[in-house]
């Protein structure tokens, strides 16, 4: 049970650093996806 857990809580960590790392380096889906013609704020 707790090797579950802690596997667990290292899926949500990976998850959230992933998502903090993508936006520094500006791969997020909006930055790939939009062209100069869209205007996202």
């Amino acid at each position: 049970m707790r090797a579950m857990l802690a596997g667990f809580a290292a899926i949500v960590l990976i998850g959230v650093a992933a998502h903090f790392g993508m936006q520094e380096i500006g791969f997020s889906s909006q930055d790939r996806s939009a062209g100069s013609a869209v205007r996202l704020e």
